[in-house]
């Protein structure tokens, strides 16, 4: 990964002095190894950027402020394959200006999650570098090397598509890795199994952690409204904490329903949250109903409404009664 990013920043620097860009979307290095976040580079100074196995932070969500500083010129948004699906429906939704972005296409082999790391039983980590397909750990106690596969982020598991969307360019991305062999509905199958008290104890025990940070709504590219219902103090919904079981529901219900057909299963979701809820899971049941009853459509299925539409219902069964 160190030649990819010393790649990209010589053609960042090729985009610059060519007068396409004027700023740069990117990740920059944190204090360890492992902390890659998400940063505006400008003037050309690129020296705290890092492409690395932590920078899966999908960068698309920032353009919605960033592209519409018309006077600063264009900037350059770094995106990976799963990045493009959130960007293209940014684009699509009119939510940025896509003429004032550059959006440059570029390898990926799989993001990390440090969390596993920590939970495997590593501690006191000071460093982490890559080499292939191994992550080198140097932590206070030594030095350890672990396989790369055995801690993606669970977006990275499933991986279906190495297809990129409505990118100006595609750089060096012949050297994405190869696509996950895991189902990725294969978690929702198991929760469909359970009977309805056992899925609700189950929403019930991962809603209750909610403390209503914020943190996937606001890095979700398909929750882009200009004032969130939960943000609006006559909504009723507004506050900041839940006060109740009912609250912890409805917060996510409603922005469930508010992504459903839009989701583009990005998984941010679920990588920013603090208490560690799999809120991709809810998602992903919605595109797998949708994909089962309605099909692969290019626009989002809740959106367009034919006479020949299923009607499935309480009184319905999926595969019975023609649903």
């Amino acid at each position: 990964m160190q030649m990819i990013a010393e790649k990209i920043k010589e053609k960042i620097k090729e985009l610059t002095e060519n007068g396409k860009i004027s700023r740069v979307m990117g990740w920059k290095k944190g204090l360890y190894g492992y902390d890659s976040e998400p940063f505006v580079f400008e003037n050309g100074d690129l020296r705290d950027f890092t492409y690395d196995a932590f920078s899966g932070a999908n960068l698309c969500k920032y353009m919605i402020a960033q592209s519409k500083n018309d006077g600063d010129g264009k900037i350059l948004v770094l995106l990976k394959p799963c990045d493009t699906w959130g960007f293209e429906l940014l684009d699509k939704e009119h939510r940025i200006k896509r003429e004032n972005i550059y959006a440059l296409g570029i390898p990926c082999g799989g993001m990390v999650d440090i969390e596993k790391i920590k939970k495997s039983g590593v501690k006191g980590i000071t460093e982490i570098s890559e080499k292939e397909d191994t992550l080198i750990l140097k932590t206070m106690y030594g030095e350890k090397e672990v396989n790369k596969k055995d801690y993606l982020l669970d977006k990275c598991l499933v991986c279906s598509s190495k297809e990129y969307k409505d990118c100006d360019e595609l750089f060096m991305t012949d050297l994405c890795g190869d696509t996950a062999e895991y189902d990725r509905f294969e978690e929702v199958e198991k929760l469909e199994k359970l009977s309805s008290s056992e899925k609700f104890e189950f929403w019930r025990s991962q809603l209750e952690k909610c403390i209503r940070c914020n943190a996937c709504r606001n890095v979700c590219p398909a929750c882009s409204c200009v004032k969130c219902v939960f943000d609006n103090d006559n909504s009723g919904v507004a506050a900041k904490a839940n006060a109740n079981d009912f609250e912890e529901n409805l917060f996510h219900i409603i922005r469930a329903f508010h992504v459903c057909g839009r989701c583009v299963d990005c998984g941010e979701c679920s990588r920013v949250c603090p208490q560690n809820i799999p809120l991709h899971l809810l998602n992903r049941k919605y595109i797998k109903d949708i994909k089962e009853l309605y099909g692969d459509e290019d626009e989002a299925a809740l959106l367009t409404f034919t006479t020949e539409d299923k009607e499935p219902s309480v009184v319905y069964e999926r595969g019975k009664n023609n649903v």
